[in-house]
């Protein structure tokens, strides 16, 4: 997991995308790779230890999520790929707020988050293939919410959209009239730093655009 630039001895033949999140395959389409990009959907254990930190959190669970891709590549991709995993947490007061479980649950997060500042933590894991090359970084956003009311909280839970965003928001939807302001990369919030992610790849000589 080092910060060096590192050169793929062997030709990448694709990218693969950990993830079956719709916006996260989207962030990296925008890239303009010139390399194909293939979508797996990982079954990783996302349990972690209640001491574990946010940011130690979101690099873990990226990092299971890249290697539970690896496991299901089969062929010569199989050995020509990097691996992009990511995971996205909303933490408030040191309280991490994952997906809602249901409606009354989203109504609650979004009671405690309104009017309020909160964090964003994407972490994002890279391997390549042929020599299991390994970088794993976090970036962190601030968020700062509106107030609310009861009405307009539960008018934006019946939209459906939080049901499956960390946090029970998409910045990137309908919740964006929610957030007052942020400090940060904004795809980061969506659920993936294209700056970070940018970087990343780099390291084995992919570039954007």
């Amino acid at each position: 997991m080092g910060n060096s630039f590192h050169t793929n001895p062997i030709n990448i033949r694709q990218i693969v995308l950990a993830s079956s999140s719709p916006r996260r395959r989207e962030l990296v389409a925008s890239l303009g790779l010139s390399l194909p990009v293939l979508i797996l959907s990982t079954n990783a254990d996302e349990e972690t230890p209640a001491d574990w930190s946010p940011s130690y959190v979101v690099e873990q669970l990226a990092l299971r999520k890249a290697n539970a891709a690896i496991e299901q590549l089969q062929g010569e991709h199989a050995s020509n790929s990097v691996i992009i995993g990511a995971d996205t947490i909303v933490v408030l007061d040191g309280q991490i707020l994952g997906k809602p479980a249901d409606a009354a649950d989203a109504v609650s997060m979004l009671t405690a988050l309104q009017g309020r500042e909160h964090e964003v933590y994407t972490g994002v894991a890279t391997i390549g293939t042929a020599d299991m090359h390994t970088i794993v970084r976090h970036r962190m956003t601030r968020v700062s919410m509106k107030p609310m009311n009861q009405w307009q909280i539960e008018r934006y839970v019946a939209t459906g959209e939080p049901m499956d965003k960390a946090g029970s928001y998409a910045i990137q939807g309908i919740g964006a009239t929610n957030v007052d302001k942020i400090a940060g990369c904004y795809f980061n919030v969506v659920g993936l730093s294209l700056s970070l992610l940018a970087d990343m790849l780099g390291e084995y000589g992919i570039t954007p655009y």
